[in-house]
Formats: C-alpha cells, structure tokens, sequence
C-alpha cells in the first residue's frame, strides 16, 4: 500500500464499493478504499440477502432519482453478466381512512411526474388484491397501490460485483485498516488510519453508522441518530406460494410499517417492521436480534399472511444512520472541500450504484448532474438544533 493517493473511499459497503467503481469508471484509478474489517463483513447496513427496490416512494425527490438508479443497475449487470434486480413488482397496502392510506396518496403523486418515462402504477381494491394474491387476509377496507419495476435487489451480490468492477480497473482495497480520524488543507486530506498516515487529493467518506465517530476529527457535529434494527426468515410450509413469480415485494402502511419479501435468498419468507426505535451508539448496538421484536412481525405474519407465518429460520440485525429529517446526505463536509460525504439513511441501498457516481462526481468536478439540492449538508435538519426528528418515510 502507498503512502499517497488521488481519492480514498473509506467504507467498503454498498455505498464505497459503488463509489469506487465509479471513479474508476470514470478514469480515476488510483484509487484506495480503507475497510474496517474484511470485505463483505456483516457489521454495518450491506450485508443479507435482499433490499426494496422501487420507484414508488414518499417524496418526488427520490422518484426523480430512481430512473436512473434502475439505469445504473442495469450497467452494472450487463458488465458483469449478473442478475442483481428482480422486479417481483412492489406493492403498498393500507387501511382506507387511515394515515397509512394517506401515505399511499403522497406515494401516488411521487409518481406523477415519472409517466412521461413510462412508469406505470395500478390502484386496487381489496377484492382485486385478494384475487391476485389470496395469501393476503385483508378486509374490504384495505387498499393498495401495485408498481410492477418494484422488487429485489441483491445487495451482497451488488456491493461484490461494484468492488470485482473496481479492482478490474486497477481500485486498491485495503480491509482491516480502521481509521481513526481525518484532516485536510487546501491542497490534500490527511487520513490517520491503524496502518499510518495516507493522503489523498480527496476523500469519499462512506462509513454508515460509524460516520458520527469521524466527523469530529473534521470539526463537524452532524446530529446523525443510530437505530438498532432487524429482519427475519421465517421458514413457511408454503413455498410455492410465496415463490418470487407468485408474490411481491411489499410493504404495509400502518401504525408501525411492516414490508416483506418474496422467498429468495433463504428457503424463507424475509419480513421486517421498519424503525423499531431501538436507539443505540455504536458502543451499546449489539448484533443479537431481539426476540420480542421477531415476535412482533411474526404476529403480523399470522394476521395478514398466515400462510408465510412458520418457524423462524434466522434473524440478522443492521444499524441504521439517520439526520433528522432520515433524507441522505451528499455533499461536500462543510469547510473541507476536499472531502465529500454520504449518509444514506437506512434507504440508500437500492440508489447505491447512482450514488456511487454522484460522489465520485462531487468529489471530481464538486458537482453532480443529478437533482440532489435536497440532500445538502447545510439544510435545516443538519444545521438548525431546534429541528424535531421525523424519521418515518412517509412525507
């Protein structure tokens, strides 16, 4: 390993890897990316099977991003010759009358402008639900919004492949390398790491949840909450009928937000409830899944999708990284021009490709040719104290 570099990536998760694919992509080959651990560990938010992907969401800034998010997947599978989105379809469930139902009224205007590109939405009733996926038990009173692009997008197979691409092009990694702080001038950024002092001309900081243990080595104090969160297999009888050609990824718009998978991955059905609201440091987290909470989805099984409900073959727990207001960061650290950031929220994972271009766009030119204003570093919700968390995907 060198001692200097044009760009360092820290974080070899979905985020980094992407990032340094995309610089060197773009002609930037010397390249480092710093890793706490090995490739691929289980630690941090990039590891398991599955995650959502979507162009159905809460706000139009993410539904202007998401075309381009399925195009930048699409490069990565017609390189590297591997399946990494299955559109499954997607569908939203809630109660009509409820403030779930309202949610799927904002996701519905989300979508609007995204007709033009041909993307196209079903509204249904709880008889045409039924009829199409009679493992849901719903009552008359349940409505959905169906978006057939929605599915699954294989993140361990997704972040192996950005980093296979990265080293083909000459990307170094260097796992088991912490870094412990960083410092940067007008000419170079300073990374103190376990192995010795490296520069760069920039760095990428891709470090999820162990972002707020750096930043202050910059002089910065974002107010980035830690949440504790989990997902479990359960083991159905019912294979066949939860089999990817036969059902959806989905997601339940209630009091607390349930959403699932189709069976892939594991000879199981994957739910989860989103935002457990288990607080923690990355001193207190634990990677011990907490049994009341796979209770929790497990009872959900049994009402709505009791054909799913069946042992629980494993439960995995992740952190996520939240600002106040859960939107992404992209942007340069403020007074440190040289060093660019990502926070992704607990969501970034289906955005990970094109996110990895935008940061090795703003950390090339200081720019990016994507709509990403709402994601600024000097917003209210990272800059005002007196801002109240809301960290709910639904507005």
């Amino acid at each position: 390993m060198k001692t200097s570099y044009d760009h360092i990536v820290i974080g070899a998760g979905a985020l980094g890897s992407a990032a340094a694919y995309r610089l060197a992509a773009a002609g930037h080959t010397d390249v480092l990316v710093l890793e706490q651990y090995e490739l691929g560990h289980t630690r941090g938010a990039s590891e398991d099977h599955s995650r959502i992907i979507r162009h159905t969401y809460h706000s139009p800034v993410y539904t202007a991003l998401t075309p381009a998010a399925y195009a930048a997947w699409d490069e990565v599978e017609d390189e590297t010759g591997l399946q990494l989105v299955f559109k499954v379809g997607g569908l939203d469930l809630a109660v009509a009358g409820t403030p779930g139902a309202r949610e799927l009224d904002t996701y519905r205007a989300s979508l609007a402008p995204l007709a033009a590109q041909g993307v196209t939405w079903e509204d249904l009733d709880a008889a045409e639900i039924r009829s199409r996926w009679p493992q849901w038990r719903i009552g008359d009173d349940v409505v959905g919004l169906f978006q057939a692009d929605g599915g699954i997008l294989d993140v361990r197979r997704a972040t192996a492949a950005h980093i296979a691409l990265a080293r083909a092009r000459g990307v170094e990694f260097a796992p088991g390398t912490a870094v412990l702080g960083l410092s940067s001038s007008s000419t170079h950024v300073t990374v103190s790491t376990s192995r010795g002092e490296l520069t760069a001309g920039s760095v990428v900081l891709c470090a999820a949840s162990w972002t707020p243990t750096l930043l202050p080595s910059l002089g910065v104090d974002w107010p980035i909450t830690l949440s504790q969160e989990q997902v479990s297999y359960f083991a159905t009888p019912h294979l066949r009928d939860f089999a990817p050609d036969r059902f959806p990824m989905w997601i339940w718009h209630g009091e607390s937000f349930f959403y699932g998978f189709p069976v892939y991955g594991e000879v199981a059905v994957k739910a989860a409830r989103d935002m457990a609201g288990r607080f923690v440091t990355q001193e207190t987290r634990s990677e011990l899944p907490d049994p009341d909470e796979t209770e929790r989805v497990a009872a959900f099984l049994r009402d709505r999708l009791p054909g799913a409900a069946g042992p629980e073959l494993v439960s995995k727990t992740c952190v996520y990284d939240m600002p106040p207001d859960r939107e992404f960061v992209l942007d340069h650290v403020p007074g440190h021009p040289r060093v660019v950031a990502a926070v992704g929220a607990g969501h970034a994972a289906k955005f990970a490709s094109l996110l990895g271009e935008i940061l090795a766009s703003l950390a090339t030119t200081g720019t990016s040719r994507h709509p990403i204003d709402a994601f600024r570093a000097d917003r209210p919700a990272l800059a005002d104290p007196a801002f109240v968390p809301s960290f709910r995907l639904s507005s």
